[in-house]
């Protein structure tokens, strides 16, 4: 209703401006030939308002030049008939007139609406490609819409129809008889926009609903293929990691136990140690499987305490008896953490570089720090690892050759030292041994508490 009636104020005022120009030019130019000027009356009008207000004008447009100009004036009748078929001349241009530029007006307006549905779908079409998820894009989605659709608001809602808001009307998202969802929106959208753009729209909702589905079959799958990995390793390790401490457990006892066998004191200390040794190994094996379970499941959960790198790193060395084969240098700031995980991390980052140095080569275990972070390095004697190897070895029960065990120490570490808030990597240089690091937050300590 306003814009009918803006319509019909400026064809009013389209109208008179006309007339009073042609009175302006009327003593210098014949009449007939001035009414030809109210097709700048009847343009403007066809392409702002369309069609029908721009007949009415044409139609008023004469009948306002009949009245003011033509004699006799201010009458409708006419003194020479011959006006009457320049009347009718001028009011068939004008319809004519009218219509082109009415119907130029309309292919004018599609073109920008086709654009604006193209530009939208193509963007729509980037940024679901690109792996955005479609419930995030979703609401972002409707807005854009809703402009291309021409109403204030719109929602989209995916799966089954539902019942619509009280002041919404749905329109469904429907592609090759798939029905992806519904746009709800509370005004009639455009036509044409319905025709167009909402099976364009299902089309691509359609696609990003089926690559989300992909994509969570794909995670699922992968998820399934670590865990049969993780199974075919443990059991690997229980057959064999956990079977040859057992055996040396069962065989060394069963000498004991032995009566027709003749044992010497050092015989029988042998086999004792024999007994303490392998059940420290299966110990500690079972310790790692159980550790490394807690952190998959996200169990883990350290109880940080301040405490100084430096002496966590000491404590680790000495739970591994190699005091004399480690070198510690340097120094570092205090660190929130569990001191418990932590020096698990150190030790299991001790004992691999150990395993891989020579028996009369030292390990050095150099400390220091950067402004954000507190940095432990473990620099062995070995060979080196492979760019290749650099992540593979922290991964579960990788092992490189028979040095490496069950292969769960530094899976482990990593583990704890990310549940600490820190991280574990390795370094290596061909023939120059290997370097783990491990890296912690640092703790800014008041300076009252530091004194």
């Amino acid at each position: 209703m306003k814009r009918l009636l803006s319509g019909i104020a400026a064809s009013a005022v389209a109208v008179a401006v006309v007339t009073a120009a042609i009175w302006l030019f009327k003593p210098y130019v014949p009449v007939l030939s001035l009414g030809v000027l109210y097709i700048f009356a009847v343009l403007p009008i066809a392409v702002a308002f369309g069609l029908p207000l721009a007949i009415v004008v044409s139609v008023a447009s004469m009948l306002a030049f009949n009245w003011f100009h033509l004699p006799p004036v201010h009458t409708f009748t006419l003194a020479d008939s011959e006006n009457w078929f320049a009347l009718v001349v001028y009011l068939g241009t004008a319809v004519v007139v009218s219509s082109l530029a009415a119907a130029s007006r309309a292919r004018s307006a599609d073109a920008e609406q086709r654009e604006r549905e193209s530009a939208l779908l193509a963007e729509l079409a980037t940024d679901l490609l690109r792996g955005r998820g479609l419930d995030e894009e979703l609401p972002a989605i409707a807005g854009r819409a809703a402009d291309v659709l021409g109403v204030e608001s719109a929602e989209i809602a995916l799966g089954p129809a539902r019942r619509p808001p009280p002041d919404k009307s749905p329109y469904p998202l429907a592609i090759a008889g798939r029905t992806v969802g519904a746009i709800y929106t509370p005004g009639d959208p455009k036509v044409t926009a319905q025709r167009r753009f909402l099976p364009a729209l299902a089309a691509l909702i359609a696609v990003a609903v089926d690559r989300d589905r992909l994509e969570r079959g794909a995670l699922e799958a992968e998820a399934l293929r670590r865990s049969d990995l993780v199974k075919t390793a443990l059991l690997r390790a229980v057959s064999h990691d956990l079977r040859t401490p057992l055996t040396g457990i069962r065989t060394a006892v069963g000498a004991l136990r032995n009566r027709t066998l003749h044992l010497t004191d050092t015989d029988r200390e042998e086999l004792l140690d024999t007994i303490d040794v392998d059940s420290e190994r299966l110990s500690r094996l079972v310790g790692d499987l159980l550790d490394l379970s807690r952190l998959e499941a996200g169990s883990a959960l350290p109880e940080a305490e301040l405490w100084s790198l430096d002496d966590l790193v000491r404590d680790a060395v000495d739970s591994l008896g190699a005091r004399d084969r480690v070198e510690i240098v340097g120094e570092a700031p205090l660190v929130n953490v569990d001191a418990a995980q932590i020096r698990r991390v150190l030790a299991n980052l001790v004992e691999n570089a150990l395993k891989y140095s020579s028996a009369e080569g030292t390990v050095l275990v150099r400390i220091g720090a950067t402004r954000k972070e507190a940095i432990v390095r473990v620099v062995d004697r070995g060979p080196g690892l492979p760019d290749a190897e650099l992540e593979r070895v922290f991964e579960p029960f990788y092992r490189r050759d028979e040095r490496s065990g069950a292969g769960l120490g530094l899976a482990i570490a990593r583990g704890f030292a990310t549940a600490n808030g820190g991280r574990v990597w390795a370094e290596s240089r061909p023939g120059q041994g290997a370097t783990f690091a491990l890296a912690l937050p640092v703790v800014e300590v008041p300076a009252e508490l530091a004194t």
